[in-house]
């Protein structure tokens, strides 16, 4: 099975067996996520020292912390001895972390600092030799903290690249950037990790059906007249609006569209208005009007701009995701204004939000399809717009109606050229 029989050249068409692989599931391990920078948390939520988060790469679960001197750290959550976790709580602050099964002690940076078997015998290992496996590469961008198993890949910001412009359209805007409430979300959803992807990172125009009972077919309108949607670097991608510059602000204002907002009260709209009335000055008159819809960063990292979540589509299997979900808010907003701007987030998404539902629903049902028996010979046809994208006079990237499905074709021809590369190394 070659992986040029799976993605045609211009990814038009795509196989049902990347969904479904076990042996290319197996390949995507070597070829992305260990050669990809990966998201692993925000410096919000690991503000002191000896803080820490769990987090995974792939399937290898990773404790994030802050070591006592203040710097990031992160590391395999992996007993050096037996391979037991040695951190088992979500978040906390500490300064040890132990294994269980002999008491063999970590400091949160991930230094070996004590096996107590060790007093009964004559001769003593080195212990500097025996801490947690580091992750080799860990770096930070906008409180944004991203890990990366391969020590030579290149710099985060360079890795992000014209992304920031979009991203920093919604971070910037606030004089604090942002912080992750509370946290996360997961759950585990039986499709493959993908899809989860491909939805965010540009296609909005399912909104209008699948989420018919919620989002009027208007507003659909709406994203079709003023929306666009840009690929930076393949794979990376997002959609949003333009607003008009005589818009009335309330239509341009960040938050203003969902729901902890509508119900919020005259403060928290004053406090969004206030933000918009700064947004000019902090991001410029263009990423002021710009009002993002879904964000995606290679390979598995998701942003809801108008729901203010960030999202890791974490794999565990080709049929089997392990979904997180963060709520986000403006990081010096009043903590009651906080609460209240959270529930933008929890009306709609996470587990038990309807949209959330619906998502997942649809795709659980296309993994279905993915292993549907004789049905290799009908590719899933991704051509809608084919070479209709182009570059935009003010915008970065490759730009397009969202509409277009390039954004999916762009992330696929990245997926099929690293899986190519690392066959071809292996």
């Amino acid at each position: 099975m070659r992986i040029t029989d799976l993605v045609n050249e211009d990814a038009s068409l795509i196989s049902r067996r990347c969904w479904s692989s076990q042996a290319i599931y197996e390949l995507e391990k070597q070829a992305i996520f260990a050669r990809s920078w990966l998201f692993l948390g925000h410096e919000s939520q690991i503000r002191n020292p000896g803080d820490f988060v769990q987090a995974y790469m792939c399937e290898t679960p990773i404790i994030l912390s802050r070591g006592e001197d203040g710097e990031l750290c992160a590391n395999v959550n992996s007993c050096t001895h037996r391979g037991l976790p040695v951190c088992r709580a979500d978040h906390g602050n500490t300064r040890r972390f132990i294994c269980p099964y002999h008491s063999w002690s970590y400091s949160v940076s991930g230094e070996l600092v004590a096996i107590p078997q060790e007093k009964e015998l004559s001769g003593r290992p080195d212990k500097s030799a025996l801490g947690l496996k580091r992750v080799p590469r860990v770096e930070s961008w906008r409180g944004m903290i991203f890990g990366s198993f391969d020590e030579a890949i290149i710099p985060l910001e360079d890795y992000l690249g014209d992304m920031r412009f979009y991203l920093d359209a919604f971070i910037d805007r606030f004089p604090g950037g942002i912080e992750f409430m509370g946290a996360p979300h997961r759950w585990t959803i039986n499709a493959n990790w993908k899809l989860p992807v491909e939805n965010q990172l540009g296609d909005v125009n399912h909104g209008a059906f699948l989420h018919a009972a919620i989002i009027p077919r208007e507003a659909q309108d709406t994203i079709a007249q003023l929306g666009y949607t840009a690929v930076t670097t393949p794979g990376h991608g997002a959609a949003f609006r333009i607003m008009p510059k005589d818009a009335p602000v309330d239509d341009m204002a960040w938050g203003m569209e969902a729901m902890g907002s509508i119900l919020g009260g005259n403060e928290v709209q004053e406090y969004l208005r206030e933000v918009q009335a700064q947004a000019a000055e902090r991001v410029g008159d263009l990423r002021a009007r710009m009002k993002g819809l879904t964000y995606g960063v290679y390979p598995n990292l998701s942003f809801l701009w108008s729901n203010t979540s960030f999202k890791v589509s974490h794999p565990r299997g080709p049929g089997k995701v392990e979904y997180w979900s963060w709520a986000v808010v403006p990081a010096t907003a009043p903590e009651h204004i906080k609460k209240i701007l959270r529930t933008n987030y929890s009306s709609f998404f996470g587990p038990a939000g309807i949209l959330e539902q619906e998502d997942s629903e649809v795709w659980t049902q296309q993994f279905q399809g993915s292993n549907i028996d004789f049905a290799d010979d009908r590719p899933y046809f991704y051509g809608l717009g084919l070479g209709e994208e182009g570059p935009h006079p003010e915008l970065p990237g490759l730009v397009s109606v969202t509409a277009n499905e390039f954004y999916a074709r762009q992330f696929f021809m990245r997926w099929r050229d690293e899986l190519q590369a690392a066959e071809g190394a292996s």
